[in-house]
């Protein structure tokens, strides 16, 4: 069944209307997504592979947990119910950093026209790899990166699947809040 999200503003506010998750990428409403990062008080990234049958980006590795929010659903929500069902990670509100919201606009070629705003998150969490349930559907794998790594990662993204290599500054900010949030 094809979930109902709300269609919002350009300010990233619900509009009242909600449809499908189809006609979202397939006319290019604004929504809402939530988007987690997930690492370490030992400094370690934890980074998802998208599963080979997603539409958009499949074997791709990025951000630990994300996904739409679902219609009438908070952001906070919606980011403790996608991590619980992508990687089996139950998190509290309380551990989520809002960090900022990000404009993702994009068109694929296979048609869908993805025009999202990120809510995004940071949060530190004592789980290692054997703890977390990658759901199939969506994520084929995950690993921990160190923070070197995962700018060494950045750095060669044009060629090496682990980032949109046309999104440097986002993956640069979350590196930073993340490293900030370490030394506090």
């Amino acid at each position: 069944m094809d979930e109902l999200i709300d269609i919002v503003d350009t300010n990233g506010i619900p509009t009242g209307i909600a449809v499908p998750k189809s006609e979202i990428h397939s006319k290019g409403h604004l929504h809402n997504t939530a988007h987690i990062w997930c690492f370490t008080s030992e400094g370690f990234i934890l980074l998802q592979q998208r599963a080979a049958s997603k539409t958009i980006c499949p074997l791709l590795w990025d951000v630990s947990v994300a996904g739409h929010i679902d219609a009438g659903e908070t952001i906070e929500q919606a980011a403790i119910r996608e991590a619980k069902e992508e990687i089996g990670l139950s998190i509290k509100a309380n551990q989520l950093q809002k960090i900022g919201v990000f404009e993702c606009f994009q068109s694929y070629p296979n048609g869908i026209i993805d025009n999202e705003f990120h809510h995004t998150f940071i949060a530190q969490i004592d789980s290692n790899i054997k703890d977390l349930t990658p759901q199939k559907e969506e994520v084929e794998s995950l690993k921990f990166v160190s923070l070197s790594e995962f700018k060494t990662l950045l750095n060669n993204s044009e060629n090496n699947m682990h980032f949109v290599s046309s999104n440097p500054n986002y993956y640069e900010f979350i590196l930073n809040a993340i490293k900030t949030k370490l030394t506090v």
